[in-house]
C-alpha cells in the first residue's frame, strides 16, 4: 500500500491536491488565524508524537458522514477553490465557521462523548480548521504542497475529537495540536521525495529528536558527535550519520547555517523543523502540561531505591546528565551493564506514565 498507511477495508484512497499554493498565500494564512488557540511544542524532549499511536488510528475517520451540513467539512483543493489561490480560497471556505466559545466546547464535546452525536462533532472540527492551517503553514517547506498537509492535519483533527476527553481540563485545541502535527509529520516522513527521512523507529526517533539533542549536547559543553548522540538516543552511530546527511542535504552539517549572514542562527535542519515562536496561551498549556510530567515523575522517583534511584537523578533528569561510564565505575559495573539498567529503568517510568497520564504516548519523548 502506498506509503506504508493503513486503510480500512473498503475504503477508496483519499484524493490529494496537487495544485501548490501561489506566492504571498503565507501571509494571508497569518492573517486569517491570528486568534486561533494552539498548543505549541516549546520542549520537543517530551512533546514527540509517537508513530506505535498512529499505527492503532485508522486515517479515514468518521466524522465526515453525510449527517453533518452540506459542505461541512471541505477537502482542501476541492471544487470551487480558484487556481489563482486555492489556500485564500480554501480559508474563505473555512472563516464559514464560527469559533467556540469554551463553554459551547464542553457543552458539545460532552454531548458527543455521551451520545455520539456527528453534527456535535462537525461543529468541534469545524471550529478548529484555522488551526489546522496554522500548524500545517509552520511545517510547510518546498516541494511539499501546504493544501496536502492541511488535508492531513485536518484528519488528525478528527481522531482528536474523537479521543477528547472534556473532563480533563485542557482545551480541545491544546489536545488537538499534538494529533494535528503528528499526522502532518508522518504524512511528511512518507512523501518527502528529495529527503527522505525513513520510516524505521530509530529514523523516526532521530527525525524528532537530532537536532535538539545535538543543541543540548553543545550547551553542555560537549561535543556533540555521532558516538554521543548515538548513546544518548540508543541507535547506532550508522544511523546517526544517515540521519545526520539526509536532514543537512549534500553531506552538509545538520547545523550548517542557511545564509552567509554570520549572525543568522537559521540552520538547514530548520527548513522541517516548525518555529518555535508561539502566543502567551500556548505556552501556559506546555507549561500545564510540564507540570503535570513533573508532579508523576516525582511519584515515580519515590518508588526507587538504590543504584535505580542514583540513574534518575544523576542521569535521566539532570541537567548534567553523568555517563554510563561514571555510572558503571561508582556502582563497580561495566558500562554496558550500566546501560541494561538504565534501560530497565526507563522501561520502567514509562509503564508508571501510561497509568498515570491518559494518551501518554502521544507526548512522550524516547527520554524524559
Amino acid at each position: 500500500m502506498a506509503n506504508g498507511r493503513k486503510r480500512t477495508k473498503g475504503t477508496s484512497p483519499r484524493p490529494r491536491a496537487k495544485r501548490p499554493a501561489s506566492p504571498g498565500a503565507g501571509d494571508a494564512v497569518d492573517a486569517e488565524v491570528e486568534g486561533a488557540e494552539v498548543e505549541a511544542q516549546t520542549d520537543p524532549d517530551s512533546l514527540e508524537p509517537d508513530a506505535a499511536e498512529l499505527e492503532d488510528v485508522e486515517p479515514e475517520a468518521d466524522l465526515s458522514t453525510p449527517v453533518a451540513p452540506p459542505r461541512a467539512l471541505v477537502r482542501a483543493g476541492e471544487a470551487g477553490l480558484t487556481p489563482r489561490d486555492p489556500l485564500q480560497a480554501y480559508m474563505a471556505e473555512v472563516q464559514r465557521h464560527p469559533l467556540l466559545s469554551r463553554e459551547e466546547e464542553l457543552q458539545l464535546a460532552r454531548h458527543y462523548k455521551e451520545s455520539g452525536d456527528v453534527n456535535a462533532a462537525y461543529r468541534l472540527v469545524a471550529s478548529n480548521l484555522r488551526l489546522v492551517v496554522k500548524l500545517a503553514h509552520e511545517y510547510h517547506r518546498n516541494p511539499l504542497s501546504l493544501l496536502d498537509l492541511v488535508q492531513e492535519g485536518n484528519i488528525g483533527l478528527m481522531q482528536a475529537v474523537k479521543k477528547y476527553d472534556p473532563e480533563r481540563g485542557v482545551k480541545l485545541s491544546s489536545y488537538a495540536a499534538w494529533w494535528i502535527r503528528a499526522y502532518i509529520l508522518r504524512y511528511i516522513m512518507d512523501n518527502w521525495k528529495m529527503v527522505k527521512l525513513g520510516t524505521t523507529e530509530a529514523q523516526r526517533k532521530l527525525f524528532f529528536k537530532l537536532r535538539q539533542e545535538q543543541e543540548k549536547l553543545i550547551a553542555q559543553g560537549f561535543e556533540a558527535s555521532p558516538k554521543l548522540l548515538a548513546e544518548r538516543l540508543n541507535v547506532t552511530e550508522q544511523d546517526v550519520v544517515e540521519m545526520d546527511q539526509r536532514l543537512g542535504h549534500d553531506e552538509m552539517s545538520i547545523d550548517a547555517p542557511l545564509g552567509n549572514d554570520d549572525d543568522s542562527r537559521a540552520t538547514r535542519a530548520d527548513r522541517y523543523l516548525p518555529s518555535n515562536s508561539m502566543p502567551a496561551d500556548e505556552r501556559l498549556g506546555a507549561e500545564q502540561l510540564k507540570a503535570l510530567f513533573r508532579e508523576k515523575l516525582s511519584e515515580f522517583a519515590r518508588t526507587l531505591e538504590g543504584k535505580e534511584r542514583y540513574i534518575f537523578e544523576s542521569r535521566l533528569i539532570s541537567d548534567e546528565p553523568l555517563t554510563l561510564q561514571d555510572i558503571g565505575d561508582k556502582y563497580g559495573v561495566s558500562r554496558e551493564r550500566a546501560r541494561q539498567i538504565e534501560a530497565a529503568l526507563i522501561n520502567r517510568m514509562r509503564e508508571f506514565m501510561r497509568e498515570h497520564i491518559p494518551d501518554f504516548d502521544l507526548v512522550a519523548s524516547p527520554k524524559v
